[in-house]
């Protein structure tokens, strides 16, 4: 069960997150308004990173394709 909640919560991430110029670059950035405990196991995994006092945090590479794997997963329509 608790891998099903990691994988919604980064699939949520991803669906509420946007693309933001840092300015040496662009990254995908989201709200982290998910529990803290499950935020901080997908920052271990180094699928997303970002400061504890910031509002948001943004996906790492391998963090964009995990969770366009889940995309895939769990909203793609089989086709008939």
């Amino acid at each position: 069960m608790e891998k099903k909640i990691k994988e919604l919560t980064l699939l949520l991430m991803y669906l509420t997150s946007w693309n933001e110029d840092i300015g040496l670059g662009e990254v995908r950035s989201t709200w982290k308004g998910y529990p803290f405990d499950t935020i901080n196991e997908l920052t271990d995994e180094g699928l997303i990173y970002g400061s504890h006092r910031s509002k948001s945090v943004s996906f790492t590479d391998e963090g964009i394709k995990a969770a366009e794997e889940l995309v895939r997963k769990y909203l793609s329509k089989p086709v008939c």
